[in-house]
């Protein structure tokens, strides 16, 4: 696949196969390419409404330079008229909706259509055409409706994908799974190159700092068809972690970057350049200083999912494991969100989306103790708070979903982790990462030994999990592909829990 979005490249040839109603004032362009090669997505579902993403990409025309040290000229590229269609059926016989998203450069080509009017908890199919050249179809499911007595829920939960360290089989895997959702966690990119026996490369593998090179860097991982195949299959939620930005940074501070406006700009860029690449809903404003992703998606009476971010807002990273009480992960606004979240959930389940591990993990053996200072347990007044919400909010079956850690966990979230014999508020799980390196076996063996409320770790397999909800049970499948390094890997469930309604806490099965 060529690299990106520096010169419109126009031709002939490209023709359109399928039969399209009239484009109206949809502008007539040729192209020689695929504009479309990003693939297609959906996210965000509501009962009559959903999210349509595409974008636009165009060939590099190399453009001679007598300095080769110069900045790359800016090319022009005029607006595009895409059109979009949305139908009952895969053969497109019975269209529903449909209408032209204008295209623009400032926002990278990319489209985002807020598609209304539809039937709550059904499927539906998708697809987009500019000039000659159409888009694959894609498939979405609207949300069950406010007051559905839903009986069951499926869907998928992933983070953690280094292109560079493996191949997308899991992403494979999960297009083929009978699923409704699929929710990211974050690090859907990596600015670093690192790791060993690398199969395949970040371009020239120098991290990203400008709008441009974030821009490539997305379109260098949705070039991937396994994960294409996963996007255009399920509607997704997503939120991002520190990697779509530069790894551990906390709000305006970032390791290794001087001064605190540079890095704000180069953060702006990284938010814009995965607004542009995600399913998510159109903005007006093009101002990324202050990038609200956080909300609550409701998919009937079986189940709330609250989505968090937990990196914007955060105070910054202690030496020690604690600080003062004001300390934040998620910061005052959210923290008062997600405590009116909570209290108006009536939901059989409440999924806590977040990014990483919730529950305390001491990583050193014996006496000694140890933490990720990056993670909750930097913030332990902040945890704390969050624990003190869901206690005080009452809600049913409370779930905390998470990733990160590159190791699949399964925990009883304690009202006092130092104490065993404490009440379980919440249960906990964590997907191991799509392709990310992972975690030694003697370290995840410290954190099961010292640890109590881990009920299970592990850091040697790579996938992803599945959560399938009914009003009795909710089961927690761990997927693991059998190679990350094997394009043909092969995938399976290889642990299983189960959690019933009004007992919270891990039951492995």
């Amino acid at each position: 696949m060529p690299l990106l979005n520096r010169r419109l490249f126009l031709g002939t040839g490209l023709a359109a196969a399928a039969i399209w109603p009239s484009l109206g004032s949809a502008r007539a362009q040729t192209f020689d390419t695929d504009p479309f090669a990003l693939g297609v997505a959906s996210g965000c579902p509501t009962p009559d409404g959903v999210i349509l993403w595409t974008r636009l990409i165009f060939p590099v025309e190399p453009v001679p330079l007598a300095d080769p040290f110069a900045p790359i000229p800016e090319i022009t590229i005029s607006p595009m008229d895409v059109f979009w269609e949305v139908a009952e059926d895969e053969a497109f016989s019975r269209p529903v909706r449909s209408g032209i998203y204008r295209a623009v450069q400032d926002w990278g080509h990319s489209v985002h259509v807020a598609v209304t009017g539809l039937e709550a908890d059904r499927w539906y199919f998708y697809r987009f055409r500019c000039g000659n050249a159409e888009s694959r179809v894609g498939r979405t499911r609207t949300a069950p409706s406010v007051d559905a007595t839903n009986d069951r829920f499926t869907f998928a939960f992933a983070s953690c994908q280094q292109y560079e360290q493996g191949y997308y089989s899991a992403y494979r895997d999960m297009a083929q799974r009978d699923l409704d959702l699929v929710v990211h966690l974050g690090d859907y990119i990596y600015e670093v190159s690192y790791g060993a026996h690398l199969v395949r490369r970040h371009g020239n593998g120098w991290p990203p700092t400008l709008l441009g090179e974030y821009r490539d860097r997305h379109a260098q991982y949705k070039s991937d068809p396994d994960l294409q195949a996963a996007h255009a299959n399920f509607p997704w939620l997503a939120v991002w972690d520190d990697h779509e930005v530069i790894n551990n940074y906390a709000n305006d501070d970032a390791p290794n970057v001087i001064g605190g406006d540079k890095f704000l700009r180069q953060r702006a860029a990284a938010y814009q350049a995965w607004y542009e690449h995600m399913p998510v809903p159109p903005l007006a404003s093009r101002d990324f200083s202050n990038f609200k992703i956080y909300g609550r998606h409701g998919f009937g009476q079986l189940l709330d999912i609250a989505m968090l971010d937990t990196r914007q807002y955060r105070s910054a990273p202690l030496e020690g494991p604690d600080g003062p009480p004001q300390r934040t992960m998620l910061g005052d606004a959210q923290e008062a969100w997600v405590d009116a979240t909570l209290d108006a959930s009536k939901a059989k389940w409440t999924i806590i989306a977040q990014q990483t591990l919730l529950s305390e993990r001491d990583t050193k053996a014996g006496n000694a103790t140890g933490y990720n200072l990056d993670g909750w347990d930097g913030y332990r007044s902040a945890r704390t708070r969050l624990l003190d919400s869901v206690r005080a909010s009452g809600t049913a079956n409370p779930l905390v979903i998470g990733g990160d850690l590159h190791a699949f966990y399964a925990a009883d979230v304690k009202e006092d982790f130092a104490n065993p014999e404490s009440a379980t508020l919440a249960t906990e799980f964590v997907t191991g990462s799509i392709t990310s390196d992972g975690p030694s076996q003697a370290s995840i063996a410290t954190a099961l030994a010292e640890n109590p409320h881990l009920k299970f770790a592990s850091g040697r397999e790579h996938g992803y999990a599945i959560l399938s909800l009914s009003p009795q049970k909710a089961q927690a499948d761990f997927v693991a592909v059998s190679d990350r390094k094997d394009p043909n890997a092969s995938a399976a469930i290889f642990q299983s829990f189960a959690v019933l309604d009004g007992m919270a806490g891990v039951n492995r099965l």
